[in-house]
Order: structure tokens, then sequence, then C-alpha cells
């Protein structure tokens, strides 16, 4: 195993790193150093300026005003190379040779009209200068150096061919191929699912360990940072508040913020459900999706896809059923078809025995008594409409006769009940979502659910969009309405974590299966599915 060796100068010193935008300053005089073969992480929430610090040094900040030192060792002995004083030229032989990048989204980094292999030989062929055949067989090399199967036949595929996984890992052997000194990996795992995070994040340590390369690490998410990183650098607000080992800083932290952080994992804090007879009811639940049969055409040519295959589930009156999964589980699939919104086949029984039916005027009762949370509060609300507006929509078509006062009257009860008031925000009902963070705005889509007194609420994916202290507020808040109002949740959601602070029984699906069902203490302390040990695993 490689150590960093901090005997050595450091391949990396930043000293006063300062970056503006139009005068406005959002990095304000970091300093910090990576030693040749160190995995560092700068740490931080959205806006927290991570992700501007690592791109200034290699200067792909557009627009930016940049100022500081950034000293990268040379290679091969002389003088340090100062990255924010370097050339074009310069910088353009540095780029991809001396230091690379792994960016979060892979499907928008990677170009979508050249094969995966073309692109990593295109990086072979402009940093070595090799011919088209030896890039195109160090290309292979490098992909088969990610672990992808097949690598010759996956360099000949394009980036919508693979799956999330295998195109963070082409993404990682694009950055790779010229074995750089010093590698930038901002949030690499972020848009993958949990497992495929853990898989991720041991190839990267893999690869570094062969290497020997430094890592510098940008993310949010504490339990990367513990299973990979040597030392911390923790950021708020363009400002480095903390720094130190990952062992001293996590055990010890001195900075509120990283205090903050830290404990902003989700506590577990249930209350036993309210009485016996379910909210909702699912026996042998199927959702089929009718696809193309290759070669056949017309509507009567069509073949059968399962979504949900046989699902049977209970939501418990008062109580949280989780239901957790990765992407293309089934999941929000199961959660659409509980809605009403798709055609099922089997038995659904929502709220005491009553059924969706075929047209919008017959489920309108239903409709009142099961409300949704949508996932990205960022799309899920009118741009075009005003909080009262939002908040105030249901009221219209469930309560149509209330005066436009007494509808007036419920919205400020309402998102003084979700944390939202006038004494914060002035003019509250007049303003727009864009006038809102996200936490704030994800209050609003509660407050949207809670105006019509439902009986049961779908949360689907309520909190993956937030950073992980907003997280925090917005479960304790979900806790808080369901004790006071008997709520009960239809919780979907790929986060273990969040599961284990809401829930009172959980569902387990792999590919429109469900595989374990329980109480969240027998299933997530005592799992029998290996798939289900493996969401587990990744998420400790």
């Amino acid at each position: 195993m490689n150590e960093p060796n901090v005997a050595l100068p450091p391949l990396l010193e930043v000293k006063d790193l300062r970056v503006s935008f139009g005068g406005k300053e959002v990095v304000h005089g970091a300093d910090f150093s990576i030693a040749p073969g160190e995995k560092l992480a700068l740490v931080g929430e959205s806006g927290s300026g991570k992700t501007v610090t690592a791109l200034s040094l290699v200067r792909l900040v557009h627009n930016a005003h940049i100022t500081g030192s950034a000293r990268l060792a040379p290679a091969n002995g002389g003088a340090p190379i100062e990255l924010l004083q370097a050339s074009e030229r310069e910088l353009l032989g540095i780029r991809g040779r001396d230091i690379a990048m792994i960016f979060q989204e892979p499907m928008t980094a990677l170009n979508p009209v050249y094969t995966i292999g073309d692109q990593i030989a295109e990086v072979l062929q402009v940093k070595q200068g090799l011919t088209a055949k030896q890039a195109w067989d160090g290309a292979v090399e490098a992909l088969a150096a990610t672990g992808i199967p097949e690598p010759a036949r996956r360099a000949a595929t394009y980036p919508h061919q693979l799956s999330g996984g295998q195109r963070q890992r082409a993404m990682i052997a694009m950055a790779l191929a010229c074995r750089p000194r010093l590698l930038l990996a901002d949030e690499p795992t972020t848009a993958l699912d949990v497992t495929l995070r853990g898989q991720i994040l041991d190839l990267l340590a893999d690869l570094q360990r062969q290497t020997g390369m430094a890592v510098l690490l940008i993310t949010h998410d504490l339990n990367l940072v513990r299973r990979f990183a040597d030392r911390v650098a923790v950021m708020e607000g363009g400002h480095l508040v903390e720094q130190g080992s990952v062992t001293s800083v996590f055990q010890q932290p001195q900075h509120p913020y990283t205090r903050k952080l830290i404990d902003s994992r989700p506590a577990r804090d249930v209350d036993d459900p309210r009485g016996t007879e379910p909210v909702m009811r699912a026996e042998a639940m199927r959702v089929i999706y009718p696809v193309p049969i290759p070669g056949f055409k017309g509507w009567f040519r069509k073949g059968e896809f399962v979504a949900v295959q046989g699902a049977q589930f209970e939501v418990p009156p008062g109580g949280t059923l989780g239901i957790v999964g990765e992407s293309g589980s089934g999941k929000s699939t199961m959660a659409l078809a509980a809605l009403g919104l798709i055609p099922h086949k089997g038995q659904l029984e929502v709220v005491v025995g009553k059924q969706w039916g075929p047209d919008t005027a017959s489920n309108r009762g239903i409709r009142r008594l099961v409300q949704v949370v949508f996932q990205d509060p960022f799309s899920s609300l009118s741009p075009r409409m005003t909080v009262e507006e939002i908040v105030g929509e249901g009221l219209l078509v469930h309560e149509p006769a209330l005066t436009m006062d007494q509808r007036r009257d419920r919205v400020h009860r309402t998102l003084e009940e979700v944390g939202l008031t006038e004494a914060q925000f002035p003019g509250l009902l007049g303003r727009y979502p864009h006038e809102f963070s996200g936490g704030q705005r994800q209050r609003l889509a509660i407050a949207r659910a809670l105006i019509v007194e439902p009986q049961l609420l779908v949360l689907d994916e309520p909190t993956s969009a937030l950073d992980v202290t907003i997280q925090q507020q917005v479960l304790k808040l979900l806790q808080r309405l369901q004790r006071e109002r008997g709520l009960s949740y239809l919780l979907i959601t790929h986060d273990v974590d969040v599961i284990w602070a809401m829930a009172h029984r959980v569902l387990v699906m792999k590919d429109g299966r469900v595989l374990e069902s329980g109480t969240v203490e027998q299933v997530l302390q005592h799992p029998q599915d290996p798939y289900t040990r493996t969401l587990v695993a990744a998420a400790a």
C-alpha cells in the first residue's frame, strides 16, 4: 500500500487562493497542501466553494478573477510550476498529464457523438504522441484497469449505451490514461446508486495505490471521506474552516460547522404506529409496460416489461413504510401506482377499502386523502405561481366553497406549520419559488400536500436533492408532522440512513421484485438477502 510521502516537499501547495466573480469573492484565502500519494478530501455543502477551488487550480473557471499561489512540484526536479501564472500553452501540457480531473456527471462530461475508446485514445494521442493504433490499445488497457467487462467491446460503444457505473469507470479510465500525479475528483460518486458508489470508491483507492498518485476528493458525503481520505479540509462559505487527519477531525472537530456536518446524519426517531388497520394495502401488485418486439410492427406486436412483480405491502396507520432500492428497482413505479397515476394489476386498497377508479372524477375523494411530495423541489413547483397560489391550489379543487380570506388563512396556518412565516419572509404569500433555498422549497411542497388534510403522504426521495444539514431539518419536520397529525408515509428512497431514521417497516426492491421485508430493525440490523447486506454495508 502506498502511504502519502509527507517527508517530501508537497506535490501541490496552495496559499491565499482567492476567486471572485464580478467583484464578489467566493473563495476567501484558502491555504492547503497535498503530499505525493496523499488523499485529501475537500468537504462542504452546495455553494461552499469546494468545486470552484478545485477548478481554479487548473484555471477551468470562466470569467473569474483568481489570485494567490498554487505551486505544483515538477516531475523531474527543477523549480515548482506556478499554476495560476502559467501560460495557456503550459496549462495544456499540465492538464491530463500531470493533473487530471473526474467530473460529477459523466453523461454530460463525455462527448455523446464519439465512442468511449475514441475519447480516451484522443487523450493519449495528444498528451503522449502515440499513433492511432497505440492510442486505441492504450484506451482498451485503461478500460480494463477500471474493471469494465469486455473492455475491447466497450471501447467501441457510445456513452448512452453504458450504465451509470460504466460511464463513471470510463471517465476514470480517461483521467488516468496518462498516469497523472494528481487527480481532482469532483463528486465522483454522487450520480451513482449506493452500491455503485462503494465500487467506484474502492476502484479509485486501488488505482491510487497502484499508481501512487495524489487525490483531491471534492464531496459533501462524510461517509466517503471516512472511507477514502487520509486528511480532510472543511469548507464553509468560501472559507477553509478546519483541516486535519480524518481521525482527528471526525473524533474531535474544532469548528462549529464541522460539528454540525458530523452531527447531521439522520437519527432514528419514530413512535409506534396508531391502530392496526392499514391505510394502504397491496396484494400481488404488478405494473407492466408494453415494449416493442424487434422485427415486428404495429400496436399488437408488443412484448411486456414487468416493472413491479407481485408486490405485497401494508402502510401502517400513523406509521411509515419505507421502500428502498437502487435506480431501476421499481420503487418509484410502485409509488406512481399507489398514487393511481399509472395502471396496475392486482389488489390495491387505499384508505380503508377504497380503490382508484378509471377517471379523475371518481378519484377526487381519494386524491384528497393521498398526497405526494416529489424528489426535486426545484422542478416540482411552478415558477410562474406565487406561494399562495402553489400552497392553496388544492383547496380550489377539494374545498371550492371557501372564500378567498378563508383560503388565505389556511395557507398561512399551513406555512407556519412547516416553519415558513411572514416574520422570516416579508410578503411571503406573494413570493415565487426562485426566492427560496432548496430546503425552503421542499417545505413549500410539503405545505402544498398538507393543506388538504391527507391521511397518507407518498414521499418520493424527499431529501435526495438537499444538502446533508438541510436533509436533517426536513426529516425532523416530517417526523414532527407525523406525530402531530397522525400521518402515514409511504417513503421511497435509495438512502438506508433515511429509512433508519423514518420508517417502521421496510421493503427492499431490486429489478422489480421485493427481496426482503419486515421491521426496520429486522431488515437493517439482521439482513437475510445478499443484496440487502450489500446495501447496508455500503451505507455504513
